[in-house]
């Protein structure tokens, strides 16, 4: 007799389907214990690999969100500059800058050619404050230069002068 004991019934059935015990199964063990290693190893790695992308997103985003809110804060600042500028003071003292004048009651003319209202010039203006680019190069007519006698220095008096203009306005936001 061997030192098996005897399987009978359905234990014996079970004992049919295993393999049987030998050196085989412990030479098959080596293969799978070194797949389960390399797929645990390979999984961390994709886990770190995963977590250093989702880092490096997250601070892409954090940049993005910071230069999104600068960007709103300067939209703000410019458009409080475009209100200020668009205000109906600021129109006026611009205006009136330029020279010009408000206008007064208007006057229509009616499709057949009628004038209807009082058509009235608008008032005079003071002196304006901008001057037309073509008075800034021609000499004034008006002015005539002297001369010195030989051998005296040269004095502001002595020197033609350009009629004093005021620097013209800048335009705002320029």
């Amino acid at each position: 007799m061997s030192g098996k004991p005897e399987l009978k019934g359905r234990a014996a059935r079970l004992a049919q389907l295993l393999p049987p015990a030998g050196g085989r199964g412990q030479a098959a063990r080596a293969p799978f214990v070194l797949l389960v290693v390399v797929l645990l190893g390979g999984g961390l790695i994709g886990l770190l690999v995963l977590n250093s992308a989702m880092s490096e997103g997250s601070f892409q985003l954090d940049d993005l969100k910071q230069r999104t809110k600068e960007l709103t804060d300067e939209e703000q600042a410019l458009q409080r500059d475009i209100d200020a500028y668009s205000a109906p003071r600021a129109l006026q003292r611009r205006a009136r800058e330029l020279g010009m004048v408000p206008g007064g009651d208007p006057a229509f003319l009616a499709p057949d050619g009628t004038v209807k209202g009082s058509p009235n010039p608008a008032p005079a203006a003071a002196t304006p404050l901008v001057v037309a680019p073509e008075a800034l190069t021609d000499p004034p007519a008006t002015a005539a230069p002297t001369t010195a006698p030989a051998g005296s220095a040269p004095t502001s008096a002595d020197t033609p002068t350009t009629a004093t203009t005021p620097a013209p306005t800048p335009t705002p936001g320029r």
